[in-house]
């Protein structure tokens, strides 16, 4: 059976610490890898550095660090998702985010796209858990990851 577009989900699958964590899709400007972090000062441990794209300085984030699922390194083989900021702030349009593996492009069925009320409460920035088939991912809450680098950069800068 094939599905007429509004009938999926179109997202980006990455893994993030101990968990899998569905993007979507509409909101990856790009997925790159072997990226250049250059740390900055005072930062919380999941706010990892800053990255230079497209003339940007974007921040770059540990999900999984920062939702509590985990800490990731940052090495040599880096992959990065650069992720379009949604609150407006000429100031943060763009933030990133550290994974481990290749981001994977999916298309999930809307009937397919099942939530997990497994958990009582979510971590921060984790907007559901939801079921892909027989495994879980997190649907980030991207409004709050957005306010959290906001709020560690205007902290970190003093």
């Amino acid at each position: 059976m094939s599905y007429a577009n509004n009938d999926e989900v179109r997202g980006v699958l990455i893994q993030a610490g101990t968990e899998r964590v569905l993007l979507p899709n509409a909101t990856v400007a790009e997925m790159m890898s072997r990226v250049a972090v250059e740390p900055i000062a005072n930062a919380p441990a999941w706010l990892v550095g800053q990255i230079a794209w497209h003339g940007w300085s974007v921040p770059l984030l540990s999900y999984a660090g920062l939702s509590g699922h985990g800490h990731e390194m940052v090495g040599s083989n880096n992959k990065v998702v650069v992720l379009k900021a949604l609150g407006g702030n000429p100031d943060l349009p763009y933030f990133a985010l550290l994974t481990q593996s290749f981001p994977q492009l999916i298309a999930v069925p809307r009937d397919g796209l099942l939530a997990d009320a497994s958990e009582e409460s979510l971590p921060v920035g984790v907007h559901m858990r939801v079921l892909l088939g027989e495994q879980s991912a997190l649907l980030p809450d991207l409004d709050a990851v957005e306010s959290a680098v906001i709020l560690a950069l205007a902290e970190a800068a003093g």
